[in-house]
């Protein structure tokens, strides 16, 4: 099957959509809800469910099916019948990657009935874009492909989310949920639930306080205060958190910390390239609009302060760390010597990468190194 060209942004503003089109009771008689990301395939279908149907009319005509227990003949015996007290009746199937001969309900959908709104919910992947059910959805009903985040889509997606909700959330904040929870937007949604029911009445405002208190995250041993350590040079702050990292490695996993080093580091060289190219090849330098397009930044905030890091960061030390940090990466998993991981463990580990990265500080590079070492 061919790659998806759906982008995580093309499905939040589907979801978007859709969940307005509910919100004023406009249906569609058929949803195909599929994709990798679970959290808007549960988000809509929960929505769908609580609002086609009042609550009394959901005890006779709203029925729920499980893929694995059911088969496509049942499914469209459901959907034929007539409601029951009631100018409607919902037919959700939940896990439909799993029920025998899905591609079946193309029977139905190419011709569905108007007393009836078939939800079916498709995890873990797509429908296949050639097969007639797909075709009959999306020319008859709605169609969600849920897609996956990357990392560095997830902050603008939590700001906005934290924002419809009436409430905004600081970068610290922001950073260490991200961190913490990494792009599992269900868990993300959850947490995030349960913070702001917690927060003092009138409270707006989320901030780095609040989210040690309550979801446990500390506010002064996270990535977030890892890289601004290492940004400042501040050794002594760096091996503290370092070694409070490598006495929880459940907490703060390796991987994790390198890479939020690893995207610092890529961002200050990519700003430091196109200062280069503006000076010397007299390039124009782009607008901080522009700037935190291509460093996928959330927030005029964290481009101040990678404009102050990148002051005292010229590319030649930044060029040398990257290589140091894609060294130790591949240490780390085994791909090179492990001498390193076996003389003192994990806390040997984590000590040495910051070590190293201070003692860079006086690094070579070749000279003519350009935006082709960008990775």
């Amino acid at each position: 099957m061919a790659r998806s060209s759906v982008k995580f942004k093309d499905t939040v503003a589907a979801y978007e959509s859709l969940s307005a089109e509910a919100a004023k009771g406009e249906f569609a008689p058929v949803y195909l809800l599929m994709g990798e990301e679970s959290y808007f395939i549960d988000a809509l279908s929960r929505q769908l469910a609580s609002t086609i149907l009042t609550e009394a009319e959901q005890a006779f005509n709203q029925i729920t099916v499980y893929g694995r227990d059911t088969e496509a003949g049942q499914v469209v015996n459901l959907c034929r019948q007539m409601p029951m007290m009631g100018s409607r009746e919902v037919i959700v199937v939940k896990e439909a990657q799993q029920m025998r001969g899905l591609d079946k309900l193309a029977l139905y959908t190419a011709k569905p009935s108007p007393t009836t709104v078939l939800v079916i919910c498709h995890k873990e992947k797509t429908v296949d874009k050639r097969s007639q059910l797909y075709k009959t959805c999306l020319s008859g009903g709605r169609v969600l492909e849920s897609v996956r985040p990357r990392d560095y889509e997830i902050g603008s997606w939590l700001t906005q989310h934290v924002a419809a909700r009436g409430c905004t959330i600081d970068r610290k904040a922001l950073a260490m949920l991200t961190d913490h929870l990494g792009t599992d937007l269900s868990k993300i949604a959850n947490e995030l639930t349960k913070l702001l029911v917690s927060l003092p009445e009138g409270a707006r405002r989320i901030a780095d306080t609040d989210i040690e208190r309550h979801i446990g995250i500390s506010k002064d041993y996270n990535n977030f205060e890892l890289c601004r350590a290492v940004a400042r040079q501040d050794a002594a702050r760096a091996l503290t958190i370092a070694a409070h990292f490598a006495r929880n490695p459940k907490e703060h996993p390796l991987l994790v910390t390198m890479l939020a080093l690893f995207s610092q580091f890529r961002e200050l060289f990519l700003l430091n390239y196109l200062r280069w190219q503006s000076r010397r090849k007299g390039v124009p330098m782009p607008g901080d609009g522009e700037l935190m397009r291509l460093l996928r930044l959330n927030n005029p905030y964290a481009l101040a302060d990678l404009k102050e890091a990148a002051a005292a960061w010229d590319n030649r030390r930044v060029f040398a760390v990257l290589g140091l940090l894609r060294e130790y990466d591949a240490k780390s998993k085994g791909l090179l010597r492990k001498d390193m991981l076996a003389r003192g463990g994990r806390l040997d580990a984590e000590r040495r990468v910051h070590l190293d990265l201070c003692r860079r500080r006086r690094s070579r590079t070749p000279s003519g190194c350009t935006g082709r070492y960008l990775l």
